[in-house]
């Protein structure tokens, strides 16, 4: 298979994976779906009354899990064994402004078993490594609390 690569920011970079969603409305009214099925969702506004996922909570879920994978690769890269019930919880906050809506993070993360001072350079060195973390740098402010 040859590998493809992406010229981004002038940088040359090795495409890994493309994620493809469809949705159809919006988040008060809307649905979407991964093209490999395995999303099928409704959508609704926060608060609201349709059951549904709001957009804000989809990116909680994206940002901790791939905050998760980060972790476990310096870890690795460190040789530090981490417990497998490592915890976090993603609050993704949605506020306005004069100028329009915002979005904030705060990742309350648990790393049972570790040294605080250890437990703190895990979370430093997948900040840095972190696809979502890296994405919003300089727009976003992440918090990010170790439990």
């Amino acid at each position: 298979m040859a590998r493809a690569f992406l010229l981004y920011q002038g940088m040359i970079m090795q495409h890994v994976h493309t994620a493809k969603t469809e949705t159809i409305g919006s988040r008060e009214n809307g649905f979407a779906r991964s093209s490999d099925g395995a999303i099928d969702i409704r959508l609704s506004a926060p608060a609201g009354d349709r059951f549904g996922a709001n957009p804000e909570q989809l990116v909680a879920i994206a940002w901790s899990a791939s905050f998760a994978s980060s972790l476990n690769h310096v870890a690795d890269h460190r040789r530090i064994k981490l417990h497998a019930d490592i915890r976090i919880h993603a609050s993704v906050d949605l506020s306005s402004d004069d100028d329009g809506y915002l979005v904030g993070i705060r990742l309350d993360i648990r790393l049972p078993g570790l040294d605080r001072e250890i437990a703190l350079a895990l979370i430093e060195a997948a900040r840095n490594e972190c696809p979502y973390s890296r994405a919003t740098r300089g727009n976003i402010q992440p918090v990010y609390n170790l439990l």
